[in-house]
C-alpha cells in the first residue's frame, strides 16, 4: 500500500454512497448485487478518475514529446508503480499490464511453448476456471507435454497427498488459482508453491478471485508468475496484471509483435525492448491502467483487514440462513475458514437458471450455470449451482432479500 494510503472507519452505508449503481433499481425493485465474482461494482473515485483521463489526459504513452503523451506516460506509470507496491513485487518492470486474468495466462502459455517438450508434465487442479485449463491443454497438444491433474474432495478442496505424487522431475509447471470463483475454496498455495520449487518447476497462481478479498505478498509467496483483473477489485473491465519474476521474463519470448515492444527494426532483423515493454505490443488501455491504480488506492482506504472482516461475517449469515431451507445444498468447504464470501447452491429438483431467473424479477443480482469451471460440475454431477457472491458493500438486509427471494422461487417452482 502506498504511504499515502490510509484505510477508514469502516462504515457499510457510508461505502454504499459511493457506488452510483447501488442506487438504481431493476424490475422495480432496489438492486441487489450478488454477482461479484463475475465482477464487482465501481466507486465514484474510479469513474472520476476515468473521467478526468478522458477529459485532460487522453494521448498515446510512451513516444510522443508533447505535454498531454507526457502527462499520460507519467499516469500511467505512476499506476505500475500503485501496483508493485500494492502486490510487494521486487521490480516495477516485473508489473506487465494486460487485458486481463485470461490475457495473463495465455501470455506466459504461449512463451513456455518454445521452453516444453514430449515427456515433460504439467500440473493443473480440479478447481480450475476454464482460462486456467484451456491455454495448458493448447499447450501440450503444441508440445507434447501431459497435462496433470489435482484432484478434489467431496468438501471443494485438493486432496495434498495426491499432488505430492504427481510431482517429479518431470513436472515443468504447476498451476492453480488462489481462490476457487465457483466454490470460493481458499487453495494452500504457498505450500504448493513450495512443493512444485522442489522439484524445479515453476508456478503461476490464478489470483483472480483472491484480491478482492485479501491482499497477496507476491515476494512472500515466492511465486514465479501470479496473475489477475482490474474489474474484480473495483476497476474496470479490460486491464490486468500479469507479475513474473525477472528470470523468467527475461527466458520467455514476446507474446505479440508490434510497436512499443521492439528496440531496433528492420527487415533483416527486430530486437525487442526490455521488460516490461517487451510484454506490452500496441497501444495499452492507458486509462484502464491509471483506473487500476486507483482502484487499489480506494481499496486500500477501505482496509483488506476490514473488508475480510466483514465480508466473513457476511458469508456466515448466508450459510447460516440458507441452509435452513430444505432441499437447499451448499457445494464448497464446510469449514467457513476455508473459503471466501461465495454460497454456490441448489435446491432439490430446480434448475438453477430457473432460481436465477426469478431472483431477477426481484431485482436481485446472482450468477447460474457452470461459471466457467464445468469439471467442477461434472464431479458433483450437476449442471450448475446458484452463485451468491458476496463484496464489502452488501449488507445483511440484501442478504435477507435473497433468502426471501429463494424461498418463494421454491414455492413457485416446486
Amino acid at each position: 500500500m502506498n504511504d499515502t494510503v490510509k484505510p477508514i472507519d469502516f462504515n457499510v452505508e457510508n461505502i454504499r454512497q459511493d457506488f452510483p449503481i447501488l442506487q438504481r433499481e431493476v424490475n422495480g425493485k432496489p438492486l441487489v448485487y450478488l454477482d461479484n465474482a463475475a465482477t464487482s461494482q465501481t466507486p465514484k473515485q474510479v469513474i472520476d478518475v476515468i473521467v478526468d483521463y478522458y477529459s485532460n489526459y487522453n494521448a498515446n504513452i510512451h513516444r510522443g514529446v508533447h505535454t498531454l503523451s507526457q502527462e499520460a506516460t507519467d499516469l500511467y506509470e505512476q499506476a505500475r508503480i500503485k501496483i508493485q507496491n500494492h502486490f510487494n513485487i521486487e521490480k516495477s518492470y516485473e508489473v506487465i499490464l494486460t487485458s486481463g486474468t485470461t490475457h495473463g495466462i495465455n501470455l506466459v502459455a504461449s512463451g513456455f511453448a518454445s521452453l516444453l517438450k514430449k515427456g515433460d508434465e504439467i500440473i493443473v487442479s480440479a478447481l480450475e476456471h476454464h482460462s486456467n485449463i484451456v491455454p495448458w491443454q493448447m499447450l501440450c497438444e503444441r508440445t507434447g507435454a501431459t497435462l496433470r491433474v489435482v484432484p478434489m474432495d467431496v468438501n471443494g478442496q485438493l486432496l495434498l497427498e495426491d499432488y505430492d505424487q504427481l510431482l517429479s522431475e518431470k513436472t515443468k509447471l504447476v498451476f492453480v488459482n488462489h481462490i476457487s470463483n465457483a466454490l470460493g475454496t481458499i487453495n494452500p498455495i504457498k505450500l504448493m508453491i513450495e512443493k512444485a520449487h522442489a522439484v524445479g518447476a515453476a508456478v503461476l497462481v490464478d489470483g483472480a478471485q483472491s484480491c478482492p478479498h485479501l491482499k497477496p505478498d507476491l515476494q512472500a509467496l515466492d511465486v514465479d508468475f501470479y496473475v489477475t483483473s482490474a474489474h474484480k477489485i473495483c476497476g474496470p473491465t479490460g486491464v490486468g496484471m500479469l507479475y513474473g519474476k525477472e528470470a523468467w521474463l527475461t527466458k520467455l519470448p514476446p507474446y505479440q509483435g508490434g510497436g512499443e515492444m521492439i528496440d531496433q527494426v528492420s527487415f533483416e532483423k527486430t530486437t525487442y525492448a526490455g521488460l516490461p515493454h517487451k510484454f506490452e505490443a500496441g497501444t495499452p488501455n492507458i486509462c484502464g491502467g491509471i483506473a487500476f491504480g486507483a482502484a487499489l488506492d480506494y481499496m486500500n482506504i477501505v482496509g483488506f483487514d476490514a473488508i475480510a472482516t466483514y465480508e466473513h461475517s457476511l458469508l456466515e449469515y448466508a450459510t447460516k440462513a440458507l441452509s435452513q431451507i430444505e432441499g437447499l445444498k451448499i457445494y464448497g468447504p464446510k469449514d467457513l475458514e476455508a473459503k471466501t464470501s461465495v454460497v454456490s447452491f441448489n435446491i432439490e429438483g430446480i434448475h438453477p437458471y430457473d432460481i436465477g431467473t426469478i431472483l431477477d424479477k426481484m431485482g436481485i443480482a446472482v450468477r447460474t450455470g457452470h461459471h466457467c469451471a464445468q469439471p467442477i460440475m461434472d464431479f458433483f454431477k450437476i449442471p450448475g449451482t446458484v452463485r451468491a457472491s458476496f463484496a464489502f458493500y452488501n449488507t445483511m438486509e440484501e442478504i435477507d432479500a435473497l433468502v426471501s427471494g429463494v424461498k418463494k422461487a421454491k414455492m413457485m417452482l416446486s
